[in-house]
Order: C-alpha cells, then structure tokens, then sequence
C-alpha cells in the first residue's frame, strides 16, 4: 500500500525532489516484497519531475493563439502542388542550360552580407550571438553564392539554387511580400566575352515565363548601371549621391516622377536643376530605338560610363535577336535596382498582376466599400487589398565585384537571375481561376479506382488494389479508398475533391469478363463517354495514357492561347495570398 500511495506521489510534479527520493529510499528498505533492482526504481528518478515541471512551463498559458509569424505561411495542399509544378517548370529550364545545384546555409557569417544590400540591409534577420559568432539569415542567394564560389576558388561554374530567404519586410506593402520566401537562382560565374552570358540569362527568363502559359503578358525591363551612372555624372550628380539618387530612380514605378523628384531634393538634398535633368532621361522607355536616342546625344556620347554601357546594350539586342527573345524585352532607363553589387546589365521581369488594381468606371462603383478601419500597421496582413500589386516576379543582373570583396585572388565575373516564387505563385493561381474557372488541385493523381456492385456486393477491395498496383508499375498516379465496402457515392466524392481527371470502375460482369469502365471526371451531360468506356484491364494503362497525353496537349494548347489574358486582366484584385488561417482551413 506504502508503494502504491509513493507512486502517486511521485507523479505529482509539485512535489520537492529530495523528498521524493527519501521517500523512496524508506519504501525500498522496508518493503520485503520490492528489492533494488537495476530496474524497479527507474519509474521514481527525480529526471521525471524536472521533466514534467519542464513540459508544464511548455505549454501554451490561457488565451495563446495559434498561429505562424507574421510574414510567414502554411504550405498544404492545392497550393502545395501548384508551387511544386512551378518549381518543376523552372528547373527544368535551368538543368536544359546546363545549371547544377548547390545547397548553401540558411545563416551566414554577419559580416558576408553586411554591406552588399545597400538602403535594404536594414531588412536583415540577426540573430543572437552563439559561441562567439554573429550571423544572419541570408536575405538572397546571390551573396552565399560569391562567398560559396570564392571560398572554393571556383573559376567558372552554372548553377541553379532553389531555397528560402528571409527579410524583415512589410507583408502589408505589397502582395507576396513575405517574411520568408522561396527564390529560384540561375546564375554564370566565370570570365567570358562580353554579354554573352548575359543574353543566355535572359533567355532562361523568357523560356520559364513561357513554359508558365505567360505569352505576351510580361516585361523584362532592362537598363546598364553604367548607362546610368553616366546620366548622372552627366547631369551633374555628386559622385558620393549617385547610389542614393539610383535608389529614389528606382521608385518610378511606384510613385510618379513629381514625387521622386521632391524625394531627390528634399531627402537626398540634390539642386533642383540637376534633378530636372535626371527627369528628362530617367522616364524614358523602348528598345534599340532608345539606345540609338542616347548614342545621338553628344553630351551623353561624350561619357566614358555611357560608351562602356551601350556599347554592352549594343551587343546585348544583337544577340537576343539570335535567341528570338526581343519581344518581351523592353530598356528601361528607370529600372535602377537598389542592391550595392550590380556592375552591369539589370533586369527585373513583370506582369499585369504586378500593379495594383486601377479604379476606374463602373467597376468600381459597383464594389462595396470596405468597412473603414484604423491606421494600418506595418505588419498588417493586406494580402487582399486590391490597392497593391505582387511587384516583380524575377530580378537579377551582372556583378562582376562580388566574388572579389571575399577574395585576394581576384575577380570572378557573374550574372544571374532570380524568381520569386511565392509572387509567381499569386498571380498563377489567380490566372487558373479566371481563366479556367477552377481551383489548383489538391493532389496529382492520375486515376481513382473505385468498385460498385448490388446485393451481396463485397467492394471488390482486392481487385481494387490489384488494378492500383497495375497502374503504379506503368508509372500512373492511382489511388482507392481505403474501406472494403465503399459507397459509389463516396468514392466519386475523394476523386472530386481532389480534381482527379479519370475514374476506373470496377464491376462484377465486366471483371468476369476482363474488363473495366475508364470515365472521364467532369463531363457534360449528353456527352457520349458521360458514363465511361469499357476497356480490356490488358489495355488500360495504354489507354490511360492516351487519355492524359490528349488531356495535357488540350490545356497547353488553352494555356498558350490564352496567356494571362481574362476578363478585365489579372489585377490586384484577382490575387490572393491567403493568411495563415484560411491557409489552414479544412478542404485546402
């Protein structure tokens, strides 16, 4: 009984140790019927009451809300498997230029990255001091790469990255905006001739945005950093302001020139004079016909920057021309990109769900107004407000001095793009919805197996199986439910909640006669295959695949017909990041 009432005792994590064990130790000596073992008194160690007061201190106290950070996101589901196509589509085009895969820290060194993001540095994740060594999250891939390129005195090298990335930014400025994300790199290290990895890197741009179904509705907006250096020195710039003024530039496409001009010379303390100048030239746009333009002006032509930059410019459009892909190129003289490191080229790539929506006419008339609110906090979750867009949805550039400020070794020349993958994201799913009117799916199955039957009906459970495992062999995506005796009903449900194209069902008179019914999900009535087709089970998997082959040339034939074109475009509006509490909502 003394036992019995100690091991009650023991459980209580309230009780003081060193009681504890005494009583144990006067247990043990009395008791005849309970020996020392090795064993017996491990259930009564003092570890035991650490460890429960330690899992009490655990646990969530009253009123804790479940959720993931700000700026972060769940991934299940539909989206799950959007995103995973997208990651496929890019990889594939990069491995078919020739890019092998690096994995580097998720941390590095603080001192690595401090520096190299210019105004941006202050969106950098620290992290606490550990044995001595201050590090931080990285803020892109492209800063690890030219430490990771120049601590293994790596000569020339294509390679391809596909990671998360971590910023302390204000998911409320823009849609896809997040605190942590994926990027995609593509990157060339290695001296070569002049703009010929670069033509290769825009390339890679226009063949990913066009495997995604994106014909004719994005931009790759191009400038040379020397290009615009030179307009600055040339309208009378102080060399210690251009980064600052590049900076105000690149905000173009945002606010209009009034307001960057008034940020040039209230903020930055530039003449007004000098920034008219800059005015002249920083808004305008087009193609060769632009690079013709600059190369007529004398006071331009003049420069040493200008000469380096459109001679590169020059031979940039000769050999994209070769590539067939000008169309979705355009020169931008606003594009300046904020980080420190580009030398060269620069690139940033976007679409019409990039702006925010514009209200206009009756549409907007026709919209409730939203219930007013108070000051929006920084951190505020605006991922539906039709007043932002998602930005750009790829970037990158040359930077020739990267490698270099990591190495006494000398420069290794690169360039390199990146995707950002959740932003792609935002406007692929709206686009599939719009134009397609459904939802990405939950899953990739192929085919559901399913069984019917009448009296005495035993759900045929282990032919089910038996024409899954047939279909896996071929390399087809299958499934059954997994219950011996399902209801038609039920099973037609689980392959439409999850988008399943084709159902195999089971019956008995056709299974004795070798046979099941193939059935095509989702069509009309009247049409002639509504009920499914007899097929020979020695001819399924063939057919199976003829069917998914036809079905995956139907929709890429929709899908490069229709581009991003739908009714009124993909706007601010038809994008949605979802937040962590829809994300994980039952049915996503």
């Amino acid at each position: 009984m003394r036992i019995v009432a100690l091991g009650s005792v023991t459980r209580s994590a309230r009780a003081r140790p060193r009681l504890i064990q005494a009583a144990i130790t006067r247990a043990t000596e009395r008791s005849s019927f309970f020996p020392i073992t090795a064993c017996a008194p491990r259930a009564f160690t003092t570890s035991t009451f650490r460890r429960d007061t330690e899992l009490d201190k655990m646990a969530p106290k009253g009123g804790f809300e479940l959720k993931t950070p700000k700026g972060t996101r769940d991934w299940d589901g539909k989206h799950m498997v959007l995103r995973e196509q997208i990651f496929d589509t890019i990889r594939e085009v990069f491995k078919r230029h020739g890019g092998v895969t690096i994995d580097t820290p998720v941390f590095e060194l603080k001192e690595i990255l401090a520096g190299k993001y210019g105004e941006d540095s202050k969106l950098i994740y620290d992290l606490a001091d550990q044995g001595g060594e201050l590090c931080s999250l990285r803020y892109d891939l492209t800063v690890p790469f030219a430490r990771y390129v120049a601590q293994k005195n790596i000569q020339q090298i294509k390679r391809y990255h596909i990671a998360k990335v971590y910023r302390r930014d204000q998911p409320a400025v823009s849609k896809g905006r997040m605190r942590e994300f994926y990027q995609c790199d593509f990157d060339i290290a290695g001296a070569f001739d002049a703009m010929l990895p670069d033509a290769e890197v825009i390339k890679i741009v226009v063949e990913v945005f066009e495997a995604l179904g994106w014909h004719g509705r994005y931009t790759i907006k191009t400038n040379h950093r020397k290009i615009l250096d030179g307009i600055f020195q040339v309208c009378g710039v102080p060399e210690d302001k251009i980064r600052t003024i590049s900076s105000a530039v690149d905000k173009l496409d945002k606010m209009p020139w009034a307001d960057v001009k008034k940020e040039m010379v209230d903020e930055k303390g530039l003449a007004e004079e000098v920034a008219d100048k800059i005015g002249v030239w920083v808004q305008l746009k087009g193609g060769r016909d632009l690079l013709e333009k600059l190369q007529q002006d004398e006071s331009l032509a003049a420069n040493e920057s200008m000469k380096q930059g459109m001679t590169d410019m020059g031979l940039l459009f000769d050999y994209l021309e070769c590539l067939d892909a000008t169309n979705a190129v355009s020169f931008d003289l606003s594009l300046a990109r904020g980080l420190d490191y580009y030398t060269g080229i620069i690139y940033e790539v976007v679409t019409e769900g990039s702006a925010p929506a514009a209200p206009g006419g009756s549409e907007a008339a026709a919209k409730p107004k939203p219930k007013k609110k108070g000051k929006a906090s920084e951190d505020d979750d605006r991922s539906d407000d039709p007043t932002l867009g998602v930005g750009s949805v790829a970037a990158g550039g040359r930077y020739d001095n990267l490698v270099g400020m990591f190495s006494g070794k000398g420069q290794i020349p690169c360039v390199g793009i990146s995707f950002g993958v959740d932003r792609i994201f935002s406007i692929e799913a709206a686009r599939l919805k719009a134009e397609q009117g459904k939802e990405p799916r939950n899953n990739e199955t192929d085919v559901y197996v399913m069984a019917l039957g009448g009296k005495g009906f035993d759900g045929m459970v282990k032919d089910r199986m038996r024409i899954c495992n047939q279909l896996w062999a071929a390399g087809i995506k299958a499934e059954f439910l997994y219950k011996n005796k399902p209801k038609l009903q039920n099973q037609f449900k689980a392959a439409e909640v999850n988008g399943v194209p084709f159902a195999v069902i089971l019956g008995e008179e056709e299974l004795a006669n070798g046979q099941v019914k193939l059935k095509q999900m989702g069509l009309e009535d009247g049409h002639p295959e509504k009920e499914g087709v007899v097929v020979r089970i020695s001819d399924l998997v063939g057919e199976v695949r003829r069917r998914l082959e036809q079905n995956r040339k139907l929709e890429e034939m929709t899908l490069n017909a229709a581009g991003l074109r739908v009714v009124d475009g993909v706007k601010g509006e038809d994008i949605k990041i979802e937040s962590a509490e829809e994300a994980a909502a039952p049915g996503v």
